[in-house]
């Protein structure tokens, strides 16, 4: 009997229709396209400014694309598993929520908070479920609306995050050399001085106090999160790569989350990958968190070829970590431009 094992069998995207620009941010606060531009390498982000959507409304579009795409048939749709930093509610889950917009009268749904890790910590959970026998077909789908978590009167924030949401088809196979290969993940559990949210959970519940003092958007100490994120990316990718026994020239893509293109240069020259090798769309999304890596997929759909060697890696909040390879499923170039 063949070994059964996951593969992504396709992919698609949202991204709001709004673009704010670096232009129009330095009239908000005191920054320039100039300073923007050199310190993160970021042009511009998607903001879904419309009232009362939130990340559901970005998931279910691009689980609707996806569905569309590949043509599957949503009674057949076993589960799906959606991350999510800015989630629509406390509860119930988000996943729930885009379970019932899209129909699957056959599947269960939950979400997983790995703040910017989220996609490559519940991919890495989709395929052990497919590789049980148990599921056949699984969407995975990342949808952060960052805007409603960001100062925009601090400078130093405003201008990293964007909106947008990434999903794939996860499906069984028994076809060899395609599919989920290996996982490298951690949590060092240090990281909560350094990248958090002040506000709002059980520790410190909303109050006037928490609104007054701006304590429900995000908080960054911007040089020790640079400075984690590029050892820890940097020695994933190289230990995804000792594990498996591949060398640099036997890669064919790097999907690294897309923070700051500072660090993505950075952990690229560490695990000596060729940025030519690196799928880099941080220039028109920013940082929209765990939907980055599905996003980078999206838009070079059409570069991935059959047998390609897909290196994921992440880095967030906690700190968590890691790096995840695949050979990739099928062809993109025939499918991409069916977005």
């Amino acid at each position: 009997m063949s070994k059964i094992n996951a593969v992504i069998t396709g992919i698609g995207g949202y991204v709001p229709d709004y673009v704010l620009t670096n232009e129009e941010l330095s009239r908000m606060v005191d920054t320039s396209d100039e300073w923007i531009t050199t310190r993160v390498g970021i042009k511009e982000r998607r903001i879904l400014k419309e009232e009362g959507l939130g990340s559901s409304y970005m998931a279910r579009k691009a689980a609707k694309q996806l569905l569309q795409k590949t043509g599957v048939d949503p009674d057949t749709i076993d589960a799906l598993i959606l991350s999510t930093t800015t989630p629509d509610y406390a509860f119930p889950s988000t996943a729930s929520i885009v379970l019932g917009k899209l129909g699957l009268k056959h599947a269960h749904a939950f979400d997983m908070s790995c703040a910017c890790c989220g996609f490559l910590y519940a991919m890495d959970t989709a395929s052990a479920m497919i590789q049980s026998g148990r599921y056949k077909k699984i969407i995975v789908v990342s949808a952060e609306k960052m805007s409603s978590i960001v100062d925009y009167t601090d400078r130093q924030t405003c201008v990293l995050f964007g909106d947008g949401a990434g999903a794939v088809l996860v499906e069984a196979t028994e076809e060899e050399g395609i599919g989920f290969q290996d996982s490298f993940l951690r949590t060092d559990g240090r990281g909560l001085p350094f990248l958090h949210l002040k506000a709002g959970g059980s520790v410190c519940p909303p109050s006037h106090f928490t609104v007054d003092h701006h304590l429900h958007y995000l908080y960054q100490e911007g040089r020790n999160v640079f400075r984690h994120a590029v050892t820890d990316m940097g020695n994933d990718v190289e230990e995804i790569l000792k594990r498996n026994d591949l060398s640099a020239d036997d890669v064919d893509w790097v999907v690294p989350h897309e923070a700051n293109l500072r660090i993505i240069e950075a952990v690229a020259k560490r695990a000596d990958i060729p940025i030519e090798k690196v799928m880099i769309n941080i220039d028109h999304y920013g940082n929209t968190s765990s939907a980055t890596i599905p996003l980078a997929l999206w838009d070079n759909e059409s570069k991935l070829r059959k047998g390609d060697n897909v290196v994921l890696t992440a880095f967030g909040a906690g700190f968590v970590h890691g790096a995840s390879y695949y050979k990739w499923g099928y062809d993109g170039a025939a499918v991409a431009d069916n977005k």
